[in-house]
């Protein structure tokens, strides 16, 4: 299951992501007519199209193995979360929808109803991640029932969507998706220029990607700190585990790097900063923050694992902020300073980090919240599948994945190859 949604989870955020760059560059070409912009566009749409269907094959595989893997899990989720799904799979089909009357509509609708066209299937795409993110979000933060017995009573599906760390995983989880599929599109450009500087067709893809990547990374810290609020309000275990922080404590120090030891529970290798993490934690740097000791051995999530995560997932997003701001200030202050080959070096080599930032943060989700798969409710030995044998469905999902990584990579050089040499060379218009 980590698997699949770390597969699936790349392909959520470019679906969330690229018709929004898509629409842009298309807006760009109704206000200037540049046909640049409306390559751009009708490019980007076809990525979107792939990368569409992609998702909608490792989703299918997502919704196989919930039943597999999690039955116990689902007798008693699935009438609880079951809203957020449902809305979930609409959205998908609007979004397949708009996205046919886009790729199709090129001088059959009119231009606005093209363009609109578009911005649906950017706000389809965005609706369906965070539905799904709500039924995570459920389980980090369970709502709308009451547990007697082991049995969900008194069940309110809207309360159990918008339950407490709706709001907070939707927000942080959208803006991630924003960052790290911008500055992938960004570093996929930047590489380009670096091999065809004259191309008109990657400048523009670059600073319409970048804009977006720049504001995004910006906002994020702000979404972090009402995130690590909230988890410290509801989860402490999860955030005493990615703070590698060992003992309750006031005035408590924000640690960065380090390799914890739970033997002898100390972080080694690591730089603290006095009451960064009362503040962090609850907007006080005198307020108490809960330790690994207060929380029972046979509930502390993994220390090593969710620290080494956290700390990778605010590293590739601190470097990419600041990747931001650089890229901010020179269309500012020296616009021509983007085309340096210095500075697409650096875009082209901070292509993944959105990414691994992504898949960092929803390790620290997922696994900060061992041992439980409802937190406080249901632990998740208690409702994986008996079933033996089920390295074979693995190796077998692990296989369509590799096809599906083969396909894609081959699908986008050809296309990469074709509208490269549609462009006119230097001096031929």
């Amino acid at each position: 299951m980590g698997t699949s949604l770390g597969f699936h989870i790349v392909f959520a955020c470019i679906g969330m992501t690229m018709p929004w760059l898509m629409a842009t560059a298309q807006w760009y070409y109704l206000r200037t007519r540049d046909p640049v912009y409306r390559q751009l566009a009708q490019a980007w749409a076809k990525g979107v199209a792939v990368f569409f269907a992609v998702g909608a094959v490792s989703g299918t595989v997502l919704s196989l193995e919930l039943g597999l893997l999690w039955p116990k899990f689902m007798v008693h989720a699935g009438p609880i979360i079951g809203l957020p799904f449902s809305w979930e799979g609409t959205a998908f089909f609007l979004e397949a929808i708009a996205l046919g009357l886009f790729l199709y509509g090129w001088k059959r609708l009119p231009e606005r109803v093209h363009f609109a066209s578009g911005v649906a299937v950017g706000v389809c795409g965005v609706a369906s991640g965070i539905l799904v993110v709500a039924a995570n979000a459920w389980m980090n933060s369970p709502a709308g029932f009451r547990w007697q017995d082991g049995v969900a009573l008194d069940v309110d599906p809207t309360a159990a969507m918008f339950n407490d760390a709706w709001l907070s995983q939707a927000l942080h989880m959208t803006l991630a998706a924003f960052v790290s599929t911008s500055f992938a599109a960004a570093g996929l450009h930047a590489l380009r220029l670096l091999a065809r500087p004259d191309l008109a067709f990657h400048r523009h893809g670059l600073r319409i990607a970048l804009t977006f990547g720049a504001v995004c990374a910006l906002l994020q810290p702000l979404s972090g700190d009402f995130s690590a609020k909230d988890v410290a309000r509801r989860q402490p275990a999860k955030l005493a585990a990615m703070e590698a922080h060992y003992h309750t404590e006031r005035d408590a120090s924000l640690v960065l790097g380090g390799i914890p030891d739970d033997q002898t529970q100390q972080v080694r290798y690591a730089l603290k900063i006095p009451y960064a993490l009362s503040l962090l934690a609850h907007g006080d740097p005198h307020a108490e923050v809960t330790g690994l000791d207060r929380i029972p051995l046979d509930e502390r999530p993994p220390t090593l694992v969710c620290h080494l995560a956290f700390q990778l997932m605010v590293g590739s997003g601190t470097w990419l902020a600041l990747l931001g701001c650089l890229f901010l200030y020179l269309r500012w202050r020296r616009p021509a300073a983007l085309d340096a080959r210095s500075f697409l070096r650096v875009v082209a080599l901070s292509m993944p980090l959105g990414f691994l930032a992504v898949e960092a943060g929803w390790v620290v989700t997922e696994v900060g919240r061992q041992p439980w798969i409802i937190y406080g409710v249901m632990k998740t030995r208690d409702a994986v599948s008996p079933m033996p044998g089920l390295v074979y469905p693995l190796v077998g999902s692990l296989l369509v994945y590799a096809i599906l990584i083969v396909v894609v990579w081959l699908l986008m050089v050809r296309m990469v190859r074709k509208i490269e040499s549609a462009q006119p060379e230097p001096g031929h218009g």
